[in-house]
């Protein structure tokens, strides 16, 4: 039974890996401040990320999951509240690419300060470099958009309500703007092909090898939900943050070495299932944001005045 530590444990990513390693039978434990329910199955660590003191220095880890680092500092306080552990796995993120690279983006691209993901995109590379620092030889893990059950971010579940109430649906211009998603039991097979086989690479993007316009994205969230979808182009200069739940931008990350450890990743069509069947009992877990009131407020009515 290896004995594995996963940072924070509570939301989405960090809570769907505790639960994956419990069924498992791993030893699991999380560590984060006790506010939110905690996982059947797992050993809670409570404290704060950023005064850990001692709570870790009695334990020695077989894996550690590092979910929550955003920054040099969350990295450095983690690392000096350690006593030992055997391999260390961070989820980074594919916002350390600079915008003004070539597609896809590769692992051996530099990386450095994205425009458009701004402070976030500067803190992770950070975290990155500090980590690397210290420990040369962790995984660094860098994910596109993360998807699937236990996501609380309003994304797919801004579509589902969309779709279950029978609105029509409102699309940033021609709709043709590319995404790339990864499901999140995916990435915890590829984490299990990080331990089982220990590759000498130590740097990987995953992703579904597929990229996906957001219109065929948008029909599949409708498909899956058993409805029609219908478009209202938006060509209007508006932020489109506030009525879509993405940036106006595009990008790719090429998977190559992923495929290696992961040949197969779950179709784009399951995995929106398996998160509908999720949201449908899980709705008030959601982070919503007032999309639709933007629409109705500020694209519909507007429409109607044309």
């Amino acid at each position: 039974m290896k004995k594995v530590l996963v940072t924070g444990g509570t939301v989405f990513v960090s809570r769907y890996i505790a639960e994956y390693y419990v069924k498992k039978n791993y030893d699991v434990y999380v560590l984060n401040r006790n506010t939110r329910q905690q996982s059947k199955g797992v050993h809670l660590i409570k404290a704060d990320r950023n005064n850990l003191k001692d709570v870790l220095k009695e334990h020695h880890f077989d894996v550690v999951f590092d979910i929550t680092s955003y920054n040099a500092n969350d990295i450095n306080n983690l690392l000096d509240a350690l006593k030992s552990f055997s391999s260390y796995i961070f989820i980074s993120s594919s916002a350390v690419y600079p915008e003004y690279l070539p597609l896809p983006f590769k692992e051996d691209m530099p990386i450095g300060e994205n425009k458009i993901w701004g402070f976030y995109g500067k803190e992770k590379v950070e975290a990155e470099k500090a980590l690397l620092l210290r420990v040369p030889d962790a995984f660094i893990i860098r994910p596109p958009y993360l998807y699937g059950p236990m996501n609380n971010v309003y994304r797919e579940a801004f579509v589902f309500d969309c779709a279950i109430k029978g609105r029509k649906f409102f699309l940033p211009q021609d709709g043709n703007l590319k995404l790339q998603f990864f499901y999140i039991d995916d990435l915890c097979l590829f984490m299990d092909a990080l331990i089982e086989n220990q590759p000498v690479q130590r740097i990987y993007n995953v992703g579904n090898e597929e990229t996906i316009t957001v219109r065929e994205w948008v029909k599949l969230c409708y498909k899956v939900a058993n409805q029609k979808c219908e478009f209202e182009n938006v060509y209007l200069d508006i932020n489109q943050r506030n009525y879509f739940p993405f940036y106006n931008y595009e990008y790719y990350l090429d998977v190559s070495r992923q495929k290696e450890l992961l040949p197969k990743t779950k179709k784009l069509e399951d995995g929106l299932k398996e998160s509908l069947a999720w949201y449908l009992s899980s709705n008030d877990e959601v982070n919503k944001k007032a999309y639709i009131d933007f629409i109705d407020k500020n694209l519909s009515k507007r429409r109607k005045n044309i």
